[in-house]
């Protein structure tokens, strides 16, 4: 169970240092961003500029005792126009905060938010192996949609990407 004293919110521009923290954990220590290098919080800010409080690209975080834990953010999913409503789904937690409910929390917070939206699916592309990740976005509905062989390298070797999609919102014409 997550403690109560995890708070959930909007993220704002004084969250990026620790954001950027925590992605850069795992561009150097794992296979699950395919970025080889730390993130520069220049890039981080312009980043940041995507997301808003109202619309389809958000971005929580989650803070135990004004500590940020974790984050998790829909964003556009490609560029072209007829994916507008489609967005990709990432979420990344402070090493010590997995396995206590913050990811959960954070993608209820996330889902709730889109709800209402003109958003159609939600895509989350998952390199392997990963069986939190998977479990975790299985749990808010998501079904593997394609299996990417040897889709991205890093650590001198080739690692595969599931990608799995989740319906949103309405249907055409609904």
């Amino acid at each position: 169970m997550i403690p109560a004293r995890v708070q959930l919110r909007p993220a704002a521009a004084d969250d990026l240092d620790a954001i950027n923290d925590i992605y850069n954990h795992y561009v150097t220590e794992s296979h699950f961003t395919f970025d080889l290098e730390p993130v520069d919080i220049d890039v981080r800010r312009e980043w940041f500029g995507h997301y808003a409080t109202s619309g389809r690209y958000r971005l929580f975080v989650a803070l135990d005792e004004d500590q940020l834990v974790g984050y998790a953010a829909s964003s556009r999913f490609r560029p072209k126009p007829g994916y507008e409503t489609s967005v990709e789904t990432s979420i990344y937690l402070a090493p010590d905060a997995i396995g206590k409910g913050t990811g959960s929390r954070l993608y209820e917070t996330l889902f709730k938010s889109l709800e209402g939206e003109d958003v159609h699916r939600a895509y989350a592309g998952i390199a392997l192996p990963n069986p939190p990740s998977i479990e975790l976005h299985e749990r808010f509905g998501f079904k593997r949609a394609a299996h990417y062989t040897e889709q991205g390298r890093k650590f001198g070797r080739y690692w595969d990407v599931a990608w799995f999609e989740k319906p949103l919102g309405r249907e055409v014409g609904a």
